[in-house]
């Protein structure tokens, strides 16, 4: 990227009233950053959401000054980043219409890798948690998937450090400048994440663990990532946030359960109750779910449905549900069979381990 178009960007995150949505749409339609900063005033108000005050955040003088300090220390410290419009900018979050439309990054690492799985929880894991967090990635370990967390206590840095310990890519997402180490016990973990992994941050490099950054950058964790988990979860968190994006992002949410009276068990109870994650008891779970124990190319091959297989009652109206309508989503197959989506996910795996059906991308199944 030239010298003049990055400043335009950095200029552009620096404007308070200019998000990552608007700064796309203004990009695309006057075709650069820099070029926003040039266009003439009457030209720019006729875009829908460009009023007086976006365009007053736009003319601020301040943010270039602010973009060209900045620009200094990428260059002279040579960081690299990610620019929305490159084809390295990460598959999975290029279809999110609010991620960044620039982010840093510092370690040994490439967004190439389709498995990412985001594990997020909470700070004060339990002995339970952890235990599965381990055994989780411990059984996807021959999948070579990409960990990603946010480096946070509790069951971030147990996701971290068990991927490390799997020799597994870990990749973790900064409320902080990469200049900053935050929480900063963690800092002895900084150099074998770096080395097998790295960190992400759409934080300029001086800025402070400030409580709206570790709540936006929640969305890059969901967006990253192909399918989200949370190990362990109070009523009320960071982790159910992430966990609302990523369902918003149309991704698959997962979530471990637990003792009904435990308090960090609650908001994953919360979810599978309220059909926000499909609930999972086993590492299997995630594995059958997302398909990866089978490539997709080989799924008619691989999977051959078996003679005189017999079926139990719901297992039948869900056979003859999709064998009348064909290929259907998780949602409509619940509505139309009046099986309720926690109870739906464990029959679909069951009917796909008996050779009767396969899932397909986007939450969508159909009989063999």
């Amino acid at each position: 990227m030239e010298k003049k178009e990055l400043l335009a960007v950095l200029r552009l995150q620096k404007s308070k009233l200019i998000g990552d949505r608007i700064a796309k749409r203004l990009i695309s339609i006057i075709g650069s950053a820099s070029g926003i900063f040039e266009e003439k005033t009457h030209l720019l108000q006729k875009i829908d959401g460009i009023g007086t005050l976006t365009l007053d955040s736009l003319k601020d003088t301040s943010t270039l000054e602010a973009a060209e300090n900045e620009l200094e220390f990428i260059l002279s410290h040579q960081i690299e980043f990610e620019y929305f419009l490159n084809d390295s900018y990460p598959e999975y979050l290029k279809h999110c219409i609010d991620g960044p439309i620039l982010f840093f990054k510092r370690g040994n690492f490439s967004f190439e890798n389709r498995r990412m799985i985001s594990i997020v929880g909470t700070r004060n894991m339990t002995s339970y948690g952890r235990d599965f967090c381990k055994e989780l990635i411990q059984s996807l370990r021959k999948y070579d998937p990409t960990i990603v967390s946010g480096f946070a206590y509790g069951v971030d840095i147990c996701a971290h450090k068990e991927a490390l310990d799997c020799n597994l890519s870990t990749i973790a997402v900064m409320a902080t400048g990469l200049s900053h180490t935050y929480p900063k016990i963690h800092k002895r973990y900084v150099s074998e994440i770096e080395s097998k992994g790295g960190f992400i941050s759409e934080f300029w490099h001086n800025e402070q663990p400030l409580r709206e950054n570790f709540l936006k950058r929640n969305r890059i964790i969901a967006g990253l990532s192909q399918a989200t988990i949370v190990i362990e979860s109070a009523e009320k968190g960071g982790s159910l946030v992430t966990a609302d994006i990523a369902n918003s992002y149309n991704r698959d949410v997962f979530a471990v359960p637990g003792r009904i009276k435990d308090t960090f068990s609650k908001g994953c109870n919360n979810l599978i109750k309220n059909n926000q994650a499909i609930m999972v008891t086993q590492p299997e779970d995630v594995i059958g779910y997302l398909n990866w124990d089978i490539p997709e190319e080989n799924l008619e091959k691989s999977i051959q449905k078996q003679l005189f297989v017999e079926l139990d009652d719901e297992e039948q109206r869900i056979h003859d549900y999709l064998l009348e309508n064909g290929r259907q989503l998780l949602d409509i197959i619940a509505l139309q069979t009046e099986i309720p989506i926690h109870k739906l996910s464990s029959l679909l795996l069951g009917l796909e381990l008996k050779g009767v059906l396969r899932p397909l991308p986007g939450k969508q199944f159909e009989v063999i």
